[in-house]
């Protein structure tokens, strides 16, 4: 929390982008309550809210590489601000047509602001801020982004009882105008650039070999399939948690959205559980942590006797969700090349948004087949499992000390310790050659050395390359 705190009040670019952030997101949390119930009074059918659901994660899954690829090729501000443009309109619209069939093509656009939002902000973040506050940045972003959607169904309940749907999803669509106008005069940095003055392939040839390279880096791909692979999980919880608050543990109406809120301020204090940063060690030992005790929460769910025992293990999975989490998105600013970063948060965004969506798909037919408290302990058991991977398969690329840095002077400064920001001019990329000897990690202009004359099975540390990047 005070690394946190120290950010806000020197990072002046940082804090304006997570005021923004923070009210678009209690808006959409809002405006969520209201799409679904205008979403089911347009069409009286279950299929109304499975479909809208589903709106928010299909751009992701199909065009999350090709969202990716724009912010590593244009101006990410730019990109931020038509992301919450089209947002706007999105909500607005919804508001103003009369038929299901457009409320769902407006709901996909506005998934589709989102998909291209995330990967763009993600991306730009270490260009906005000293590399000694990218740490406490990130763990804020994602804090303040979860409090906005856990807190936004409460003002729905209030402010329902006094305004229509239509004039929430219209507020929430003034809450995206008001961010766009604010973020456009923010410096985001230059736009990516490629080294050399080569030309640009297309977007889906930038796209196919982010894709590459991406897989090339083997433990950012290791990293991208295990958080896919918790929010399967994650996801099928989702579905099963009102069914087992109120058949196993009696919780009524109230108790499940007690549940709810401490699971969300468990996350919140996961996430500022990253803000201190670290080096790659660090940062990977924080991501399995994360792994682990969001399981151990699953397991001691599934076997809790009533609401208050079940309020603890929600506030500790909350908790692991948001260290592992802001630990896998601090590893990809930290070790992926900042010309890269953009595909690499699109293609995760891709990931977890197919495993969302089996979820969301699969969560009633398990439910018909396993009891929910047999349910729970297997996604328990599914994130132990996670972990225990990560933690054997990870070390190999990110060895050393999981030690955190010392701390940075609080008036800004040389940082006291390694911390690397890849949207700044020296760019340092780390790779462990335990288990090969070389290979491409980006196609833009970034490659790592043959090094073959190298004892690869005693090597324990890493190779430093610098390059000006614009």
């Amino acid at each position: 929390m005070r690394e946190a705190i120290s950010m806000l009040r020197l990072e002046r670019r940082a804090r304006v982008m997570i005021g923004m952030v923070g009210q678009s997101a209690l808006g959409t949390g809002a405006a969520y309550v209201a799409l679904l119930l205008v979403a089911y009074d347009r069409w009286r059918s279950p299929w109304a809210i499975s479909l809208i659901l589903l709106a928010e994660f299909v751009p992701s899954m199909v065009l999350g590489p090709l969202f990716g690829a724009s912010a590593d090729r244009w101006s990410r501000r730019r990109l931020v601000v038509g992301a919450d443009v089209l947002r706007a309109v999105s909500f607005v619209g919804v508001a103003l047509v009369g038929s299901f069939e457009a409320t769902l093509i407006l709901a996909v656009l506005a998934g589709a602001g989102t998909a291209l939002f995330r990967p763009s902000m993600m991306a730009a973040i270490p260009s906005m801020v000293a590399p000694e506050r990218l740490a406490a940045t990130t763990s804020t972003y994602g804090a303040v982004t979860d409090v906005g959607f856990t807190l936004g169904p409460a003002v729905a309940a209030a402010l329902l009882a006094v305004i229509s749907p239509g004039s929430l999803l219209v507020a929430n669509g003034a809450t995206f105008l008001i961010s766009a106008a604010v973020l456009s005069r923010l410096s985001f940095g230059p736009a990516p650039a490629r080294e050399g003055g080569h030309p640009r392939e297309s977007l889906f040839a930038e796209a196919k070999e982010g894709i590459r390279a991406v897989a090339g880096m083997r433990p950012i791909a290791v990293l991208i399939s295990l958080t896919a692979g918790a929010m399967l999980s994650g996801g099928i919880f989702n579905v099963i948690e009102l069914p087992f608050a109120l058949s196993e543990l009696d919780a009524g109406d109230s108790g499940y959205a007690a549940l709810v809120a401490i699971y969300g301020l468990g996350f919140f204090a996961g996430s500022l559980g990253g803000a201190g940063g670290g080096l790659a060690a660090r940062l990977r030992l924080g991501f399995v942590q994360g792994l682990f005790v969001t399981g151990l929460g699953g397991l001691i769910t599934a076997v809790a006797p009533g609401v208050t025992v079940a309020l603890l293990s929600f506030a500790l999975a909350g908790f692991g969700n948001g260290l592992f989490v802001t630990y896998g998105r601090l590893l990809i600013q930290t070790e992926v090349p900042s010309p890269l970063q953009g595909r690499t948060f699109g293609l995760a965004d891709t990931l977890t948004s197919w495993a969302m969506a089996v979820a969301l798909l699969s969560g009633g037919l398990l439910t018909s087949m396993l009891e929910t408290r047999q349910l729970v302990a297997i996604t328990g058991l599914w994130e132990i499992t996670l972990g225990l991977g990560a933690a054997l398969v990870l070390r190999a690329y990110w060895p050393g000390r999981a030690t955190k840095p010392e701390r940075a002077p609080e008036g800004g400064g040389k940082p006291l310790s390694l911390a690397t920001s890849r949207g700044r001019a020296d760019l340092v990329l780390q790779s462990n050659l335990r288990q090969e000897p070389a290979h491409v990690i980006s196609g833009s202009a970034l490659w790592l050395c043959l090094l073959d004359d190298l004892d690869k099975s005693s090597y324990d540390g890493g190779v430093e390359l610098r390059s000006g990047v614009p």
